[in-house]
């Protein structure tokens, strides 16, 4: 500041001047500060410097000052003015005297901190002017004892001790060792650390430790104490700037080096208590020369690395080479303090801001968080708790979190991690300090500056969460809580995830020979999942026949992609054609035959499953195969609409004489025997009336289209819950083309809308169809079917849907998140079997020493001109192709170790085989074929060659076949012990 010298300028003043002599006089120093003249001061400054030490002489710089000085300068200090000044006698050093007169009135007004006791957990130490240890008790049970102080409705704390042995503090550091428990090192003012204690009774071997005293060699401000976790005699402390001294000092508490040890004079501790000590004047290790040291903290990762954070940079200092240090220049150097559960994170500040550096990377933070305009007094990692970062601004009573969130980052990716940010209030006053509890979770005590100390716990956020085996969570810190299911409750059974687990573990969709019996692997519950699966055997069927069968008509790629397509599809290509009428008929003698149906009504029956492939129009085998699977009033349904009144009535009276048929089918038969044509007959009122009553739906229709009138089928068609295939190849025999058209395409709007899977029918497997199992993911989130269903017959273009691919890929993350490897696995070569532009890239390639290139990409660009290959060393043409450089740099391939061929060079026989070798060739197995050519090499010696020569080798021997090398190649192997299945006797 103007008009105030610095501190060099006070402590380095020439012979001539007045602060010469060794020392500069603490009337001068205050005068000095305060701005005062030199002369105004001279007077009490006389009196200070002739006052005698306790022994009757002056001592230790002391003396030395005064003796220094002109005779006008000293005078005679009376004994109560001895008593007002008492700091003025507790030590020798002139930098120590200096904050004794400027500091010792505002030393009573300076914050408080607060320390937990390392391993006593119910103990902690409030340091100011003195070391007060306070005990907390809990006061759930009993009422608060005199003398308590309350720190929260459930707890208490009683002073146990009080330590004033060592004024001028500016940094308290607890020893983290079991033994001594209350062993505290003390940063003071003028650089020294003096070890004290809170406790009464020491141990032998750690009692020579207490009112040990460790004095760098020019005195300055000990700003910071760090002691060493690993090794715990080491400690570490941060000092002021001195241009001709180190900042960084470390000392061992246990150090026996004798000449730099000396007995130090009985000295003035407390009032009427006096205690001799030793000095430690020569540290362990000294770093960061002419530097200032803020902060200090030592890595727990390893006990030789110390970061500090410097002047204007952040140092690690690597105490087995202390001639270098890795730094970075930032102005976040204060309070530095590592991650306990991430010892690559560290945290420190800087004003309002506070940096996160990763020492992994330690360029640059990889966070800033940025704080409130006033400045930071403190922040520190929760002991106890992953990632949570806590600050403190000055003249604030509100303490802010950071919740570090661990989240998954792409490689490469520089981004920020994400943060939870929360502000906990623990008090209405204004918050000088606080500290973590080291063993409860997340609880913190804090201290005002009128030392009143409060004691809570940070509550965390509950979470809730769905596990992938559809349980309900609840996460609140360190406990998970599960919520019980209620006894014979089976919404579980029936919720999508619990099915979709189930079915892949049956292998539903990966059927795809008798694609129909997928629907028996989902529990043959659901009737559109069985309409589903049908419909895609019927279309993938019909596409195989279409391409084994010789069709003159039209091209067997036409009509297959006018199969994918639907039946919408197929109806309005047949728009124009000669229309096809109901033939009705009289009487049950009288047959009649299916006339008039055209080719593309005839591809839309096939599809709904009721005739079968190719030109044969019977129904007779639908018939029989649903009579077998019991279903008669479908089958007598089918019969009616197919004009065979006689095989209906057939039908149901085997349904009422089978064992788990009804009865009341024998009465349908009669009634349906009773059929006339006559509109008024009382029959047709009857069964008008008889409809109405029955439940199942095919009955109704039967009836309905018995009494409709010629062309209205309303009863048939709109009967919502007989099977849509059913109700579609009806409208294809009875109605006319502009009919059937609109019919088609309002079901199909119907079915879309509902999300309805036997929709599939009518959209095929296209952008409709894509449309419709959308609205069924959305109703029931069943991406497992629509991933298998798309994946099964659905054109590329369709594959290549942005919906299709989410649905499959959610369907991927979920077998990863059942663990279910091996399935999702399977999944994924069925995929690439149905869709080949899903098939994964090559994930190994073989490179070149010289170029680095990937030789089997490289090849596979290279033209075909005999000598290239698609994937080198995987497959390749059927003659035997010869690439023996590098299709990039032209540089020669390795050679193998066994045949002295380059690589590249196809092989058929392994050189000096026997017959016997001859059983295990693999080149005999059309799928391995290409595995004798591979690349193969040992991790260690870096030999190799073709792969078959090397199983041939190393069939017989151990070591490698290269001249002078002693690896045992393949025992370093995880498969060099197995035995081949083919030498293995029965």
């Amino acid at each position: 500041e103007p008009g105030k010298p610095s501190r060099e300028a006070r402590a380095g003043a020439g012979p001539g001047s007045p602060m010469s002599g060794g020392a500069l006089c603490g009337e001068q120093r205050c005068a000095l500060r305060d701005n005062r003249a030199w002369p105004a001061a001279s007077e009490r400054a006389a009196k200070l410097w002739t006052t005698p030490g306790r022994s009757g002489s002056t001592s230790g710089a002391l003396g030395r000052a005064a003796a220094s000085r002109p005779a006008s300068f000293y005078g005679t200090l009376s004994s109560n003015e001895r008593e007002a000044q008492p700091g003025v006698w507790s030590i020798d050093s002139e930098w120590t005297w200096l904050d004794t007169l400027s500091t010792s009135v505002n030393m009573s007004g300076t914050k408080p901190d607060i320390l937990w006791a390392p391993h006593q957990v119910d103990r902690f130490v409030v340091c100011d002017s003195e070391l007060s240890l306070y005990h907390v008790e809990s006061t759930v049970n009993s009422e608060l004892k005199a003398g308590s102080l309350r720190l929260s409705e459930d707890s208490a704390a009683t002073l146990l001790s009080i330590n004033s042995d060592t004024p001028y503090m500016k940094c308290v550091a607890w020893y983290l060792n079991y033994d001594p428990e209350c062993l505290l090192a003390v940063g003071q003012a003028n650089g020294r650390v003096v070890l004290t204690s809170l406790g009464q009774d020491h141990n032998s071997k750690f009692k020579d430790l207490i009112g040990k005293e460790f004095v760098p060699k020019h005195a300055r401000q000990c700003n910071t104490l760090a002691w060493n976790p690993l090794d715990s005699n080491w400690l570490a402390a941060g000092l002021d700037k001195h241009r001709a001294d180190f900042s960084v000092l470390i000392w061992d508490i246990c150090s026996k080096y004798t000449p730099d040890i000396v007995p130090m004079e009985k000295v003035r501790l407390s009032a009427g208590e006096t205690e001799t000590t030793l000095l430690v004047t020569k540290p362990l290790y000294e770093l960061g020369q002419n530097d200032a040291c803020l902060s200090l903290c030592w890595l727990p990762r390893d006990q030789k690395l110390l970061l500090a954070g410097m002047h204007r940079n952040l140092a690690i200092f690597d105490l087995r080479n202390t001639s270098q240090k890795m730094f970075v220049n930032t102005k976040a150097v204060q309070g530095v303090t590592v991650d306990p559960y991430f010892h690559d994170r560290v945290a420190s500040f800087y004003e309002g801001q506070v940096a996160i550096w990763d020492l992994r990377k330690f360029e640059k933070p990889v966070l800033t968080l940025t704080e409130q305009p006033k400045p930071l007094t403190k922040v520190a990692w929760c002991p106890t708790r992953t990632g949570l970062l806590a600050t403190l601004t000055r003249d604030s009573n509100i303490i802010r979190l950071y919740d570090m969130q661990h989240t998954p980052t792409p490689i490469g990716d520089e981004t920020e991690p994400t943060i939870i940010e929360r502000s906990v209030q623990p008090c209405d006053n204004y918050i000088a300090s606080f500290a973590w509890h080291p063993t409860s979770q997340n609880r913190m005590i804090v201290v005002t500056p009128n030392r009143t100390m409060s004691d809570f716990t940070v509550f965390e956020r509950i979470s809730l969460a769905w596990s992938p085996i559809t349980s309900l969570m609840w996460a609140c810190g360190r406990h998970l809580y599960e919520c019980a299911e209620e006894e014979n409750d089976n919404s579980l059974e029936k919720d999508i995830a619990t099915k979709m687990r189930l079915r892949a573990l049956s292998r539903y969709g990966l059927d795809t020979e008798q694609v129909w019996r997928n629907h028996i692997l989902a529990g043959n519950e659901d009737p559109q999942l069985k309409s589903l699966w049908y419909t895609l055997h019927y279309i993938l069927c019909f596409v195989i026949f279409q391409y084994t069968e010789d069709i003159d008509q039209k091209s067997p790629g036409n009509k297959g992609s006018l199969v994918y397509a639907g039946i919408k599809s197929i109806v309005k290509s047949s728009l124009g054609m000669v229309e096809t009428s109901r033939h009705n008929w009289s009487g049950l003698d009288k047959q009649t035959d299916i006339q008039n149906l055209n080719e593309e009504r005839i591809l839309a029956l096939q599809l709904c499953g009721w005739i079968k492939k190719g030109t044969d129009v019977d129904v007779g085998p639908f018939l029989n195969s649903l009579v077998q699977e019991e279903e008669w009033e479908r089958a007598a349904a089918v019969a009616l609409f197919n004009l065979d009144i006689r095989r209906a009535i057939q039908i149901l009276n085997e349904g009422a004489s089978s064992e788990k048929g009804d009865l009341n089918l024998n009465v349908v038969a009669m009634a349906l025997s009773g059929y006339t044509d006559e509109k008024n007959s009382l029959w047709r009122e009857m069964c008008s009336t008889l409809r109405l009553q029955l439940n199942n739906p095919y009955l109704c229709v039967m009836f309905a289209f018995l009494t409709s009138e010629t062309g209205s089928y309303d009863g048939v068609l709109y009967e919502n819950k007989v099977a849509v295939r059913d109700r579609v190849a009806f409208a294809c025999k009875f109605l006319g083309d502009s009919q059937l058209n609109r019919y088609i395409e309002k079901l199909t709007n119907e079915m879309k809308e509902a999300g309805n899977l036997e929709g599939i029918l009518l959209t095929g497997l296209t952008k409709d169809g894509v449309d419709l199992m959308e609205s069924y993911v959305d109703r029931t989130g069943d991406v497992q079917t629509a991933s298998y269903c798309m994946l099964q017959g659905s054109p590329l273009d369709v594959l290549k849907d942005e919906r299709v691919q989410y649905w499959i890929e959610n369907y991927r993350n979920l077998l990863d998140a059942w663990r279910f490897w091996h399935k999702r696995a399977e999944f994924d070569i069925h995929r690439s079997k149905l869709d080949p532009s899903s098939k994964p890239l090559a994930q190994v390639f073989v490179s070149c020493n010289f170029c680095g290139k990937s030789i089997s990409y490289s090849c596979s660009t290279v033209p075909h001109q005999g000598r290239g290959f698609s994937q080198y060393g995987v497959s390749g043409s059927p003659t035997k192709s010869k690439v023996t450089s590098c299709p990039g740099c032209r540089k020669p391939l390795p050679r193998c170790a066994l045949c002295l061929i380059n690589m590249g060079t196809p092989v058929s026989s392994c050189p000096g085989g026997s017959k016997s070798d001859e059983k295990v060739d693999l080149s005999k197995d059309k799928k391995l074929a290409q595995f004798n050519n591979w690349f193969t090499w040992c991790h260690n010696c870096r030999h190799g060659g073709h792969a078959g020569h090397m199983l041939s080798w190393f069939r017989d021997h151990a070591e490698c076949p290269v001249s002078a090398c002693t690896c045992k190649c393949m025992q370093l192997d995880t498969t060099g012990n197995l035995v081949p299945a083919e030498t293995i006797q029965p």
